[in-house]
């Protein structure tokens, strides 16, 4: 498994973020990990990639467990956050060779072009990150998360802010992406995630309340009525009521 995931807790004073959870990721599966806002999505995935230490159970990224073998685990990984933490002052390929030689990438400047061609962002390369729209500094974050060539993307909310037309570009690199690495991303457009995965996951108050290939979701849940939807099934695990 690429990515395993056993028994994960996190607590935060009173309130359980993440609720005993376990799941997992082959190499070659896409999988979208869904769930309202506050439900222990991004918390998850913090854990998985070692940025959070869970209070109980263990996470392994291609066998490495991530509590004890941090930076190993890490190497194997591909992270976007939720935030898209960049430095607005550096230029789009300063930036992006700073990543690479952080990750210790053998070949920094061709692997820095031909990420640069693989996400869009030749047109705005010659920038500072500082002056890109919303939907290239999303381009350029992650871009970082796959210049060293992970095998494990873990991507939070990885098309916000980006145009329809930027959807339809990164929604083809994430699904070409995933034909050779595992890729577990967060979202709340539910049309992509039908657009792009293999497989769904649905998080609610902190437990797994669906986890099924997503063509057979329908028949492996409880469910009110027939023919419900993505978007009808989503509302019915988490509690939210239909609309009129």
């Amino acid at each position: 498994m690429s990515i395993e995931v056993k028994g994960l807790r996190k607590e935060f004073g009173s309130q359980c973020a993440v609720n005993s959870i376990s799941f997992s990721v082959t190499q070659g599966e896409i999988v979208g990990f869904l769930g309202p806002n506050g439900a222990g999505k991004s918390t998850t995935m913090k854990m998985l990639t070692g940025y959070l230490t869970p209070d109980q159970g263990k996470a392994f990224i291609s066998g490495v467990e991530v509590t004890s073998n941090p930076l190993t685990a890490r190497k194997k990984i591909g992270y976007l956050t939720e935030q898209n933490a960049l430095y607005p002052d550096l230029y789009v390929r300063e930036y992006l060779s700073f990543i690479a030689r952080v990750q210790q990438v053998a070949t920094i400047e061709e692997s820095v072009e031909n990420i640069i061609e693989l996400t869009g962002l030749k047109p705005e390369a010659h920038k500072t990150i500082g002056k890109l729209s919303k939907g290239y500094k999303q381009r350029v974050g992650l871009a970082a998360a796959l210049v060293h060539n992970p095998a494990v993307l873990i991507l939070d909310e990885p098309t916000s802010g980006l145009d329809p037309n930027q959807l339809v570009e990164i929604r083809n690199l994430i699904k070409a992406q995933g034909k050779t690495k595992t890729v577990l991303f967060s979202t709340h457009i539910l049309q992509e995630v039908e657009a792009i995965c293999d497989r769904v996951i649905i998080i609610n108050k902190g437990n797994i309340v669906a986890d099924s290939p997503l063509s057979k979701l329908a028949n492996t849940v409880s469910l009110p009525r027939a023919g419900m939807n993505l978007e009808d099934i989503f509302r019915h695990l988490t509690g939210q009521p239909e609309p009129f």
